[in-house]
């Protein structure tokens, strides 16, 4: 009769037969219990941590074994510890002695002996899911681990579900340069799936290309493509870390590589679009794990207008980068464009007025009501004053330039179909814009002018700019923004970003219209 130890081991190997099956099925879970066996990056951007953050956000219960702890931030690597191996198989059994595992991400492993230790843990336990980042080259091209580390890191693939090198640990495995176009790096996947035995997913990441392709590739030869946008940031710090846990986790939920791939991309996508906005250390910082997560929390007082303003920076550079600001604010800007630019504004001023009444109607509170029924009056008075003092009798044969047709009907589709919290965020840019365009330029003016310089042709335009009204305008229109936001939902204000971003572009080309249309 045999003993258990006998069956165990006839069972353990029975279940490494059926996992490494072209097409495993893992026993799917809702919240899938997942395990990071991975080092440690006290500045929370890769690693366990980040391993942990992903798989949190992407619906799993998040475990770690720490297989190395570093000194390090989002500027580099100081120093790396590796515990002794006999305390990773304590976390590791202790783990596995008492909670069942669904999946497995595997990170960083340091040396020989601590892949060994791994390799037989998972010999012993067979997760359903197992997912090897072979940490292998440092972004520099540095090569990590010392050379019967690499020997028996490549070992332990077979046992792995999936791997996921990136360019250069892909060419180390399969012994050739790095790949310098994509479909090169599909060919060393390829190579590496089928002499391994392993499905592997192929990135593009560090390929010199406007878009970033994946493929999962099996060791069969077939091949699932995929292809994203490369997000404009230096905050990719710990993207490989979590691209691997999150699919980890994803897998356990769907059973579906290509499946949990495309969803973990799209989350990933988020991640690094809005990785700027956590300003994490002074080097490459860390993605954006929780953003879906904190995008759906009312937004603090300040913050949302504040991610506005960085949201339209490029917009900023561009109108202070056009020839029609630097020249209204040296002067020597051509009386045509000035007229032109004085006409078109007072044809926008008379529609604008009618979208703020629009407002007041709308505004929640008798305050609000009152302050945009007093803008509403006051953009006419503003626009009489042109009449009087700049323009005279020229505005009786202007018409609506394309681009102020344009900002008008943007306006009026935001008071006509759009919230009350879409229609102020859509008003906005043209109180915050001009008021930072005509402090900066006015403040140029006064620093440029000996107090008796009388030449300016603009001076009297440009001291306008400074009024503090109109700057305390400004204030009340951010703060009642910022207001509506707390107020609205998620969906209402990702549909107010989208306002007020369509304003502040056409603020831009409002200011570069004269040099397009004037005559």
């Amino acid at each position: 009769m045999r003993s258990n130890q006998q069956n165990n081991q006839q069972a353990n190997q029975q279940t490494s037969q059926q996992h490494r099956s072209p097409d495993p099925r893992p026993a799917l879970n809702r919240v899938p219990r997942v395990l990071s066996i991975a080092g440690s990056d006290p500045s929370g951007g890769a690693g366990i941590q980040a391993d942990l953050k992903s798989i949190a956000a992407n619906g799993g219960y998040g475990m770690a074994a720490i297989t190395a702890l570093t000194a390090q931030n989002t500027r580099g690597v100081r120093s790396v510890h590796v515990p002794p191996v006999g305390f990773l198989k304590e976390q590791l059994d202790a783990v596995t002695e008492d909670i069942e595992i669904d999946a497995v991400k595997i990170g960083m492993l340091g040396d020989a002996d601590v892949i060994d230790t791994v390799a037989r843990w998972l010999t012993r336990t067979r997760p359903s899911v197992v997912v090897l980042d072979p940490v292998m080259v440092a972004s520099s091209g540095d090569r990590l681990l010392p050379a019967n580390a690499e020997h028996a890191l490549r070992e332990l693939l077979r046992q792995a579900d999936l791997i996921t090198p990136n360019l250069p640990e892909l060419a180390v495995l399969v012994d050739e340069p790095p790949a310098r176009s994509w479909d090169d790096a599909l060919a060393q996947g390829k190579r590496l799936a089928a002499g391994s035995d392993v499905r592997v997913l192929v990135k593009g990441g560090h390929l010199d290309s406007q878009d970033c392709p994946d493929a999962l590739v099996s060791p069969d030869g077939s091949v699932h493509q995929f292809r994203a946008s490369r997000v404009p940031t230096h905050n990719t710090h710990g993207t490989g870390c979590s691209l691997s846990a999150g699919l980890a986790t994803v897998q356990a939920q769907l059973g579906d590589w290509p499946a949990s791939l495309q969803r973990v991309k799209a989350w990933l996508q988020g991640a690094l679009e809005h990785a700027d906005e956590l300003q994490v250390g002074g080097g490459h910082g860390p993605v954006n794990h929780f953003q879906s997560l904190w995008a759906h929390r009312p937004p603090a007082d300040g913050e949302f207008s504040g991610q506005l303003w960085q949201e339209i920076a490029g917009v900023r550079r561009d109108i202070f980068g056009l020839d029609f600001i630097r020249a209204l604010g040296d002067g020597s800007l051509h009386r045509r464009h000035f007229e032109y630019y004085l006409a078109q504004d007072a044809l926008y001023l008379n529609g604008y007025s009618r979208v703020l009444a629009r407002a007041s109607a709308l505004a929640p509170t008798e305050e609000e009501q009152l302050f945009w029924a007093n803008s509403s009056r006051q953009c006419l008075l503003v626009e009489t004053e042109l009449h009087r003092n700049w323009l005279g009798g020229q505005l009786a044969d202007a018409a609506p330039g394309p681009v102020t047709k344009a900002y008008l009907d943007h306006l009026l589709a935001a008071s006509a179909g759009g919230s009350y919290a879409e229609l102020v965020a859509a008003l906005l840019p043209c109180y915050w814009l001009y008021a930072d365009v005509g402090a900066t330029l006015h403040d140029q003016f006064r620093a440029d002018q000996p107090a008796d310089d009388g030449e300016h042709p603009y001076a009297a335009w440009l001291t306008t700019y400074a009024d503090e009204d109109f700057a305390a305008a400004t204030r009340r229109a951010i703060s009642i923004t910022d207001q509506a936001a707390r107020n609205g939902s998620t969906g209402e204000r990702e549909r107010m970003r989208q306002a007020f971003g369509g304003s502040a572009r056409l603020e831009l080309a409002f200011f570069d219209a004269p040099r397009l249309y004037s005559q």
